[in-house]
């Protein structure tokens, strides 16, 4: 027997669901907008599958987006409310909602980019978080986004939320980590 003490990972060394509880434990980080920020109001809800289809019960879902008016806030004269960040868990189910408002269209160096929202996402089993974007279905302006023109056509639809259909308000977005549309994710 060695007098040395046992070596034990730490969180530099392994990813586990440890980081979840520290990120995570404010839950007005969901509300990105608040009821007098201008703009259509909406919620949003992200979903997070695995391969094999089950729900990621402990994922965080982070988003950063601009303004109705497509302006992203500026850290220091940022209105109280709007912040354009976000954060919170999925629950059993996989989910979390976020209240927003709908972004507008951003315009950068001459460009248009459509209405989007940042996502980053971290969850146990990756080494990294990842990125992707959250695009709205049958938006006008989808057609001529530079970003989402490199991406195949046949692959387009998993960067698009949906209406509910049951709630005017609820937006939803799933994020297939794997398997049959496996969700878009960037490389930044």
């Amino acid at each position: 027997m060695s007098d040395r003490p046992r070596p034990i990972a730490t969180s530099s060394q392994t990813v586990g669901p440890f980081f979840h509880f520290g990120l995570t434990s404010n839950e007005r980080l969901g509300d990105v907008a608040l009821p007098e920020a201008p703009g259509e109001h909406i919620r949003l809800r992200v979903c997070v599958f695995d391969g094999g289809g089950a729900p990621v019960p402990d994922a965080v879902i982070e988003i950063y987006q601009a303004d109705s008016a497509g302006r992203y806030p500026d850290a220091t004269a940022a209105p109280p409310s709007f912040s354009g960040f976000g954060r919170l868990p999925t629950g059993p189910s996989g989910c979390c909602v976020f209240q927003t408002v709908r972004p507008g269209i951003v315009r950068t160096g001459g460009t248009e980019q459509a209405p989007h929202i940042n996502v980053c996402f971290l969850s146990r089993g990756l080494l990294r978080q990842i990125y992707t974007r959250i695009y709205f279905k049958d938006d006008p302006a989808l057609a001529a986004d530079p970003v989402l023109s490199i991406v195949p056509a046949e692959r387009r639809h998993t960067l698009l939320a949906q209406p509910s259909g049951i709630e005017p308000d609820l937006w939803d977005f799933v994020i297939r980590l794997q398997g049959d549309d496996e969700t878009v994710f960037f490389d930044l």
